[in-house]
């Protein structure tokens, strides 16, 4: 049977589809032109020479590391925090829970450079109201705590404290659409919390866990105010390069080489997209009570 065409649902999409063709594909395809374009030598020569660039640059592999091990740290004390909080603020739901939600929610509201110099102050003894605390482990000065060796797990730090509280709002949300006859059946088969809470509910609430691990992975690819803020006002921890976004900007910039920075940008692109179709196409996140 022929479907009728839905002008409603067109109209709603529409918008989209115009953005996505202005601000995702077009700058895409443009940075794919732009990767095989040669402006380091002014000739504008088109061919590979910018992937053997960036690849042979003595940047781009340490940047590479520190953004991989960035995410080690990160993205599963991200996920596993934030569930925990979820589960433990929906078994007891009450105006506690409520206000545990707004308490957790308030850190996100201070975001981006605010929130960075705000963990600078907080970690420079100088400054800090901990100071006392600081000094207590043998860190006396800034120097100490903002070392090189100590920046994935300081940026990590930042990241989770700035997001952690939206992500638990929203998987908090997604908890309560659980039905509670599914709850109140597992209890009377003598279902404990926990085993409540590993068979029952993250089960039901698995698609936005894996929504919540796409958009965490393709931002914490991206990451770069933490440490291009920190050196800049250090000068000694991290560098102009630490993470590929900085390598990126750095040969924009800096160099004036587009021609690289785009095969960055295209790097990064790959690498989110490429993760997100992986998680998409070996689960049933598309997949609807209608498709079972």
């Amino acid at each position: 049977m022929r479907r009728r065409f839905d002008r409603t649902g067109t109209l709603f999409v529409l918008p989209y589809v115009v953005l996505l063709f202005v601000f995702g594909l077009g700058p895409a395809a443009y940075s794919i032109y732009q990767s095989f374009v040669d402006d380091r030598t002014g000739t504008g020569d088109v061919g590979l020479s910018n992937y053997q660039f960036v690849l042979g640059d003595f940047r781009f592999w340490p940047a590479v590391s520190h953004v991989a091990i960035y995410l080690g740290i990160w993205l599963p004390v991200m996920v596993v925090g934030v569930l925990v909080f979820a589960l433990l603020l929906h078994e007891r739901a009450s105006r506690f829970s409520g206000a545990m939600r707004l308490l957790f929610f308030l850190p996100g509201a201070v975001t981006g450079s605010a929130s960075i110099l705000l963990w600078y102050c907080m970690l420079e003894p100088s400054l800090s109201p901990f100071a006392p605390a600081l000094k207590a482990m043998g860190l006396e000065s800034g120097n100490e705590i903002f070392q090189n060796t100590h920046l994935t797990v300081i940026f990590a730090l930042i990241a989770f404290t700035t997001g952690v509280g939206q992500w638990i709002v929203i998987m908090y949300g997604a908890l309560q659409n659980i039905s509670a006859d599914v709850l109140e059946a597992a209890a009377l088969d003598g279902a404990g919390a926990i085993r409540t809470a590993l068979q029952i509910k993250l089960p039901q609430i698995s698609k936005y866990v894996l929504y919540m691990v796409i958009l965490c992975l393709a931002n914490g690819l991206q990451l770069f105010v933490e440490p291009q803020l920190i050196y800049g006002i250090t000068h000694t921890a991290g560098s102009p390069w630490w993470s590929l976004n900085q390598f990126g900007y750095a040969l924009a910039f800096q160099n004036g080489d587009f021609g690289s920075a785009a095969v960055i940008s295209l790097l990064l692109l790959v690498l989110s997209t490429g993760a997100a179709l992986v998680l998409i196409l070996r689960t049933d996140f598309f997949q609807t009570e209608v498709d079972r």
